[in-house]
């Protein structure tokens, strides 16, 4: 189908506004810009939400902040680990606060949102190291946070998305913490993959192939081993034995058929997964939900799986 009209809306508006491509803007301007983006939509309305504290713990290379959101009602409350996007180099509590409160509201749980380190300043595997030692760290302390250490999942989008798949493996291998879902959105499971929608829908949309390209080379330079799983999670030796999962992708998404493929392989490794595409929309579609309709269902519907899967 063609670009849903209201995809197509903002996809004007970031036309009309200051250039997001990484040979016209500085790293330090496309986060501002980010940022910027996403207070403009916070002031549309956020979702309630009980009480939000911010937390630093030790994390690999210094101090890792965490922003938990507290649901309304009485816990304890199943716990959701939540990877932010942004290219591995972009992206903060802050440019997913509303989101964050949207699904802590939506499913019930206490989500813990995760400020990992960002490449160029802190490359590969920074981001990797962060996200397992966050996730290790909640899993210990989720009764102090008023959550429920036996209920416990991971969620992201995009690099977040690349984030969570990643330390459900870890998980599995590590022994624990045990997962009860893995809500991964529009994730990059195989960037040193060639696939057709990389070429489809490699320009005109939120999220090119060229940008992924320059953002990748930041995060990973090329001495590094850009197949090893910690990056690519579809390279993984095996699949099995890792938590269930929801997958969503976006018809007009460069990272589209990677993230498909990493369902499928999911799937034939047994692994209970729901692959859910989302026609019409584009990469980053997910923190639209304040503008547009299909956004506001993929939060609905990442919700209520969490929801289930922690009940």
């Amino acid at each position: 189908m063609p670009v849903d009209p209201q995809m197509q809306a903002i996809l004007d508006r970031v036309a009309e506004g200051p250039s997001f491509d990484p040979g016209q803007a500085s790293i330090h301007e496309m986060r501002r810009m980010l940022d910027d983006g996403t207070a403009m939509l916070a002031q549309l309305g956020t979702e309630p939400v009980a009480a939000t504290e911010d937390r630093t713990i030790e994390g690999p290379g210094g101090d890792l902040a965490l922003r938990c959101y507290r649901p309304e009602g009485t816990g304890p409350f199943g716990v959701v680990v939540f990877f932010h996007g942004g290219a591995f180099a972009m992206g903060s509590l802050d440019s997913h606060d509303a989101l964050c409160r949207s699904l802590t509201h939506r499913s019930g749980a206490l989500v813990v949102s995760v400020d990992y380190r960002l490449a160029p300043e802190d490359p590969f595997p920074a981001g990797v190291e962060d996200a397992w030692a966050a996730l290790r760290w909640v899993a210990a302390n989720a009764a102090t946070l008023g959550g429920d250490p036996g209920r416990l999942a991971v969620a992201g989008d995009s690099a977040g998305g690349t984030l969570a798949a990643v330390v459900a493996l870890r998980a599995r291998d590590e022994g624990g913490p045990d997962l009860a879902l893995q809500a991964l959105v529009y994730p990059g499971a195989d960037p040193a993959g060639d696939y057709p929608s990389a070429v489809e829908c490699a320009e005109g949309y939120l999220y090119t192939t060229p940008m992924r390209t320059w953002f990748f080379d930041q995060y990973a330079p090329p001495e590094v081993d850009r197949t090893h799983w910690w990056m690519s999670p579809l390279r993984a030796a095996s699949h099995e034995g890792v938590a269930p999962a929801l997958v969503v992708t976006a018809e007009y998404d460069p990272l589209r058929d990677e993230g498909e493929a990493y369902a499928s392989a999911l799937t034939d490794a047994g692994i209970p997964t729901r692959l859910s595409r989302y026609d019409g929309m584009c990469h980053g579609f997910f923190s639209y939900g304040a503008l547009i309709a299909a956004a506001d269902r993929a939060v609905d519907e990442v919700a209520a799986a969490l929801r289930t899967a922690l009940a």
